[in-house]
């Protein structure tokens, strides 16, 4: 035990001095209050609310039905025949989402199914005011999850001092040497000068 305990202990009443300070000090401390639901709070732009599913972009590929560890998200699909769009082409097949269903009374909200979509599927919505008397009704089918896609909210912007991402740098390059090719070929061609005689005269 160090000296300045010591001295703190050899003093009667010493804890209690100190734990009516705190309280004085808070009770003159104005409160900053929020009077929700009157006043909507203000959330982060990251807030991790609600889960929504942009529908068109999912191809039933079951990426994030696997990897959620609460295996709360449900998926039912079928395979489309589409044909070929020239003669003697190739039919092709592709995934029809029937079912895409979120169970958010198991939900962890860990983010992992965003993250692992390859396809921006599914997205963060701030909206956190979808509470239930019943657990049942927390079950959110592909109808309810899309109406959460307008309120997702657009991406935060870059910091000024971070770095242009490659993908940026690259596009601004081929597009570059596109328009040189363009430029190059609307330029007419120089003309050739007139051809000298053959014979001179001596």
């Amino acid at each position: 035990m160090t000296e300045k305990n010591e001295k703190k202990k050899a003093v009667p009443g010493s804890g209690l001095v100190q734990g009516l300070a705190t309280t004085f000090k808070n009770m003159v401390t104005p409160a900053h209050t929020h009077q929700y639901p009157d006043t909507p709070p203000e959330l982060a732009p990251r807030t991790r609310g609600v889960i929504a599913l942009i529908e068109e972009n999912c191809t039933s590929c079951m990426l994030c039905a696997r990897e959620c560890p609460d295996w709360c998200i449900y998926i039912d699909s079928h395979k489309e025949t589409i044909p070929a769009p020239t003669p003697g082409g190739r039919e092709r097949s592709r995934n029809v989402l029937d079912r895409f269903a979120i169970d958010f009374s198991l939900c962890m909200y860990c983010g992992i199914c965003i993250e692992v979509c390859p396809f921006d599927a599914l997205e963060w919505s701030p909206e956190f005011e979808y509470a239930e008397y019943d657990l049942r009704d927390l079950l959110h089918e592909k109808e309810r999850l899309g109406e959460w896609v307008e309120t997702i909210p657009p991406p935060v912007a870059l910091d000024d001092a971070a770095e242009e991402p490659k993908e940026i740098s690259l596009a601004q390059k081929a597009a570059a040497k596109k328009q040189a090719a363009l430029d190059a070929a609307a330029q007419p061609a120089a003309p050739e000068p007139p051809a000298e005689p053959r014979g001179s005269a001596e």
